[in-house]
């Protein structure tokens, strides 16, 4: 390996930055020459490369976001497409690429690998829906925003003796929902990993204003239903006026956590290692508390998992 590239794609990831500069300052220590492709696939068809020195990633682990911007390219899923970008990876001398983001940003990777160039991926998206890693770079700090958020709504949900919804990210996994929900003491949480009771959930609301609670915290991934639909179904049974909150975009931004750091620092260089020794079509990843390295083809065998066991911990929790 002499030259090498690395692209982010989908979307951006706390911590990702601090992936891109473990990726660069590992592989120029490695004697490699390390290019940045900016705006993911989208910019790897077009050509757009930059090279990167020690300097060009100076002060940005503690920054969100990617500074090579990221762009989804329906181009790309094309043969057309990888083909073109395969062109202008020839074209550049490039001898490897490391792609990080998410299980479609690995589907590509697969597909460049599949006609013979050497890839390697690297987990980075706040839903933490990677199937054969424990972890994905962006999760904790989308959960700490997560955290704080709901707990400066419940201040203002005591105040006024209301019940709110919070809306949060995850498409189809609910491991942001599950965390912030268990740590902010949400009374009812909505994953799509469980399947939820409405009756039970008004059934928890009326119980606590029973006993003189007036006040209740309800958090919902995004990937069941909306919480607009929550608020009216309790309006429509029970008359009760909530308030629905949905996160968003917020979830993504910010200075990511030390672990985030921690993990795009570790993940990044280890991903410079696996081209430097040969490897391709491989997945960084991160079980039972040490870096690991899985065949793309093998990631996409399992099903992403939660620990429902903490989801039932919640629920006993918030009685």
């Amino acid at each position: 390996m002499k030259k090498i590239a690395v692209l982010t794609s989908g979307g951006d990831a706390p911590g990702m930055n601090a992936a891109i500069r473990a990726v660069v300052r590992r592989g120029i220590f490695k004697g490699i020459e390390v290019y940045g492709v900016r705006n993911g696939y989208k910019g790897l068809m077009a050509g757009d490369f930059i090279q990167m020195e020690l300097g060009s990633v100076g002060d940005i682990i503690h920054r969100g976001g990617t500074i090579l911007r990221s762009a989804r390219s329906e181009k790309f899923r094309t043969v057309e497409g990888q083909e073109q970008a395969l062109v202008q990876l020839k074209e550049m001398n490039i001898d490897g690429l490391i792609v990080i983001g998410g299980d479609g940003s690995f589907k590509g990777a697969g597909k460049l690998t599949a006609q013979g160039f050497p890839t390697i991926g690297i987990p980075g998206t706040i839903d933490n829906d990677i199937a054969g890693t424990d972890y994905s770079i962006g999760f904790d700090t989308a959960v700490n925003t997560a955290v704080e958020a709901i707990d400066k709504i419940r201040d203002t949900s005591f105040s006024h003796e209301r019940t709110s919804i919070i809306e949060v990210m995850g498409r189809n996994a609910g491991d942001i929902a599950l965390w912030s929900g268990m740590c902010a003491g949400a009374e009812s949480i909505i994953i799509p990993e469980a399947a939820y009771d409405i009756e039970h959930i008004i059934n928890r609301i009326q119980q606590g204003q029973e006993r003189g609670k007036m006040h209740s915290i309800i958090v919902v991934a995004e990937g069941v239903c909306k919480g607009a639909d929550i608020h009216k179904v309790i309006k429509e049974r029970i008359g009760l006026e909530t308030r629905v909150i949905v996160l968003g975009y917020l979830q993504r931004g910010g200075s990511p956590s030390s672990f985030d750091r921690m993990m795009g620092s570790q993940m990044g260089a280890k991903a410079v290692d696996l081209l430097a020794q040969g490897e391709k079509g491989e997945m960084v990843g991160l079980k039972n508390g040490q870096l690991i390295h899985v065949p793309f083809e093998e990631a996409a065998k399992d099903k992403h998992t939660i620990d429902i066991s903490v989801y039932h911990l919640a629920k006993s929790l918030s009685i």
